[in-house]
Parts: structure tokens; sequence; C-alpha cells
């Protein structure tokens, strides 16, 4: 009996403010999760592949300004905005990738037409935006990914002289995010597994806050940030880019299924619980097999995460 199709999306992970807590926030949160997730259902439900699912579920997510990639996106230390995003096809092993543009509207489409048309899998900076645009993308003002929170989170950024990871110490100064922003780890992301058996995950990040421009982490990096295997599971990844790039930790999930053999949420705790703490690497994945089978471990205190099996209510949370 084939597995029933699922989807499941991340917003970031990190340490809970207590201090910034209340119901309101919350709501705004899980309803947003609900929602995208609620799309990407329905796709799937109407015989959509997983490919697109996780297209579309990630495109929404660029599009809410409560997550860092695409509107909301964070700023660097130059004052600009840096996006990068990467998806990738179980079923062919076909990726594609975009890194460092600055005036796409929805990088996860760059990279998907990457995946659909290029016979490379990578373009940075220029060159994805030349392709982007010979691909008859949508193209934004810089302004367009521009909100105030992030703004103001910048010039705290800049006056603490660091590089702060999404949203920095916001809520602090009212920002109500219920996860400590100096502590969130800015990416969004979707796996999905569809009617006919396939995998597909993506991933799409601002970045952090005042990176040195140019700094790639690992939302766009095949096998770091994202993978999808039908032979293993599909992973998103969000943490510290940097320890998760070492880690090859999207991979690294399907490497333990493949070659120790370990179920899906074994694999994936073991990446995330054991493997990443050694070199301090934080925050925390969401994946797929093809039985059907959903994890969403982090190693954090919370984690904007849900998934919605076709024929049941989405499920959402933040903390553990």
């Amino acid at each position: 009996m084939s597995a029933i199709p699922v989807i499941a999306i991340h917003g970031g992970a990190g340490t809970i403010l207590r201090s910034a807590m209340n119901t309101e926030t919350e709501a705004r949160y899980h309803a947003a999760l609900a929602d995208i997730l609620q799309a990407g259902q329905r796709l799937l439900e109407n015989g959509a592949g997983a490919l697109d699912a996780v297209t579309e579920a990630v495109r929404l997510l660029e599009d809410c300004p409560l997550f860092n990639a695409g509107h909301g996106a964070v700023f660097t230390a130059a004052g600009t905005h840096e996006l990068d995003a990467s998806i990738m096809d179980g079923a062919t092993l076909d990726a594609g990738a975009i890194s460092c543009v600055t005036r796409v509207k929805n990088p996860v489409l760059a990279a998907r037409r990457v995946l659909d048309v290029s016979e490379h899998v990578m373009f940075t900076a220029a060159g994805a935006e030349a392709f982007a645009q010979a691909q008859g993308l949508e193209f934004v003002e810089p302004s367009y990914f521009h909100t105030d929170a992030r703004h103001q989170q910048w010039l705290r950024a800049r006056g603490n002289s660091g590089t702060l990871l999404d949203h920095d110490s916001a809520s602090r100064a009212g920002e109500d995010d219920p996860i400590d922003p100096a502590k969130k780890f800015g990416t969004v992301g979707a796996v999905a597994l569809d009617a006919n058996g396939h995998l597909a995950a993506a991933t799409s990040t601002g970045g952090v806050t005042n990176k040195q421009p140019g700094r790639v982490g690992d939302a766009p990096l095949v096998g770091a940030g994202c993978y999808a295997n039908d032979a293993t599971c599909a992973v998103s990844t969000t943490g510290t880019g940097e320890m998760f790039m070492r880690m090859l930790a999207a991979y690294d999930v399907s490497a333990q299924m493949e070659y120790r053999g370990l179920a899906l949420d074994d694999a994936a705790r073991e990446v995330v619980m054991n493997k990443l703490p050694r070199i301090d690497g934080r925050g925390g994945l969401i994946a797929v097999d093809a039985k059907g089978n959903v994890t969403l471990p982090f190693n954090t205190e919370g984690m904007y995460r849900g998934f919605a099996r076709v024929g049941e209510q989405a499920v959402t949370a933040i903390y553990r």
C-alpha cells in the first residue's frame, strides 16, 4: 500500500525568550504555518508532485515577513539583503540552487528553474540574477525585502559590532517573536512525499544579521541545507550554517539510513542530537521518508515547524 502524501515545513529554530511570549504572537505564527501547510496539502491532495509542493510552500514562507527569507530577510553589514535557496528532487537527484541574489522576489523559484532547465546546479550573485532574469522571474527593488523590525535589529547588531543570527535581540526592544532572536536561526524549508512515492526538499534564507557581504551558509548547498533521495529521505535544515556545512548535515541523515540501516527518526536524531553538538552546531531539521514517516528534531528550545498529511488536520508547533 502506498504511503499517504505528506508535507512538513520549518521557519527557524532557537531559544525561547519567555518574556516575549504572548497569545497573540504565538497565534500569528501558528496561523502562518498552518496556512502554508494547507496550501501544500491541497496540492498533494490534487495529485501534484512533491517538487511542486515544496516549491510552493517555500515560496509562501518567503512571502511571509515573520520569517527570514524573501520579504523580511535580514540585513548584511552593508545594509543590503542577500538571499539564498536550494531545491532537490528525490526521484532524479536533480538539484538547483542560487546564492547572494539581491532582487529576485522568490529565490526558491530561481533555484527551481536552475533544476528544471540548467545543466548546472548552482549560480551565485550577478550570474544567478542574470539567469533568473533570462527565465522571466519576478524582480523587485531591494526595498521590498525591508521590514522595520529587521532594520532595527541590524542597527542594534552594528552597535554591538557583531554578527547575529536572524532576529538578534529584537524582542528585548519590543519585537514580539516568542523565540529569542539572538539565538534563532533564520531559514525556511519544506519537505514532501507525493502520491507516487517521490520525495523533494527545498530551503531558503536571508542569511544572518550583519553578515559580511558574500557570506554563504548551508541553505543553498546541496547536502548541507537541503537533500532528497527517494531511496532514503528528504531533509531541510535550519541552524548555525557553518556547522551544518561542515557536517553535511542534510546528506548525513540520508547516509545514516543508507549505510547504517537506521530508521528516519533515529538517523535524524543522531545528526541533530549527537553529531552536530560536537562542533557546537545548534538548530534542527525536518525530514520525511518514502514510507511517509516524518521527523522534526532540534537541539534548541524551539523550532517553528509543522506537518500535514493528506486527509488529516495540519499540526503546528513552536516549543518542545
